[in-house]
């Protein structure tokens, strides 16, 4: 089986190399990581950091998308994941010129957030929609279409605690982009000379390389790098973390943590008008659907201080975090990628 392919985020690919282990003669042809075939593009090419730097690269995505459109015609099936800001569009395209392709979308947009729109172009334009989230469904209309298929971070965690750990480790998640990083690093060193006596542990993305280390980390001599964060974060007593997929790997692993983002002005401009939602963490987003009181703390912009976050750690409930990190591994049951994988066999 031969499947058009359009995974562009990291963490996409993350997910898209655990499907790929059920599916058995399986041929990938788009945009994906190098790992899992030829892709049309590195993914490094393809990197956007918020709305400006979206705008930016219209031209290309535009050929990118053509691109795709074309290559779909030797497909049995196509296979979107997340970046619905390239999908959709993808999507709509593909079934005007393909109308009788298999369309499945994995990693569904986040439409319950904002843009609600969305949810009427998925319905119309896809075959099948694969969520991740329990309470996602709800804002559909055709219930024939979405299925949960539960969190693909549920198969790639290999290690869940079962205690609070004292390991004496400090585990540093600045993120992935560039501005992220650039954004949160003098935080962080600042942050360690205030937490004495700990191994301070940074975690960077594997696909970085030395010279990109030094250019865009700064200082980090003493830090103890890792690149495995599933690892780095089972072992530490607490964590620093960047908004992202990361907050939701450290609920579920049972490190207690901070969240922590500073964007670019105008694109959290932009997403406070828009997204209206209470919470930022993706935990914290599943514990107001199951009712719940807020998991870990958020800071946010000018309130990512040195003293915001140290007054966090130094006050945080982490035995409730704990015991609350193994509710949200039951709302979210199980994994996700065998029941994809069955999907798209079928």
């Amino acid at each position: 089986m031969k499947i058009l392919v359009s995974a562009m985020e990291a963490s996409s690919n993350i997910h898209l190399k655990e499907l790929k282990k059920y599916l058995d003669d399986v041929e990938f042809v788009g945009v994906f990581d190098k790992e899992l075939g030829k892709p049309l593009y590195d993914l490094s090419s393809l990197a956007i950091m918020g709305f400006v730097d979206a705008l930016k690269k219209l031209r290309f995505f535009f050929r990118l998308r053509d691109e795709l459109v074309d290559l779909a015609k030797d497909c049995d099936k196509v296979l979107l994941l997340d970046s619905s800001g390239f999908n959709l569009p993808l999507a709509k395209k593909l079934r005007h010129t393909y109308p009788d392709k298999e369309i499945i979308y994995y990693i569904l947009p986040q439409a319950w957030a904002w843009k609600r729109k969305r949810v009427i172009a998925l319905e119309k334009y896809c075959t099948k929609l694969c969520s991740i989230l329990p309470f996602e469904s709800e804002i559909y209309n055709d219930k024939n279409k979405i299925r949960y298929v539960g969190h693909p971070l549920l198969d790639e965690i290999k290690n869940f605690k079962e205690n609070l750990t004292t390991s004496n480790k400090i585990v540093f998640m600045p993120g992935s982009r560039k501005t992220e990083i650039t954004n949160l690093m003098p935080i962080f060193r600042e942050l360690t000379k205030k937490i004495p006596e700990k191994e301070y542990i940074l975690v960077i993305p594997s696909k970085f390389d030395d010279e990109y280390i030094k250019k865009i980390y700064g200082d980090i001599k003493d830090f103890t790098i890792s690149k495995n964060s599933h690892e780095a974060l089972y072992q530490a007593e607490y964590a620093f973390i960047c908004s992202g997929t990361a907050t939701l790997e450290a609920a579920l692993i049972g490190t207690p943590f901070t969240l922590s983002y500073i964007a670019k002005k105008l694109d959290f401009f932009i997403g406070k008008t828009f997204v209206k939602l209470q919470f930022v963490g993706l935990a914290n987003i599943f514990f107001e659907k199951m009712k719940k009181s807020q998991l870990h703390s958020e800071f946010l912009q000018n309130d990512v201080t040195v003293n915001n976050l140290l007054n966090d750690y130094n006050n945080m409930n982490k035995e409730d975090f704990f015991n609350n990190s193994k509710l949200l591994r039951e709302y979210l049951k199980h994994g996700s990628s065998e029941n994809v994988a069955r999907i798209i066999k079928n």
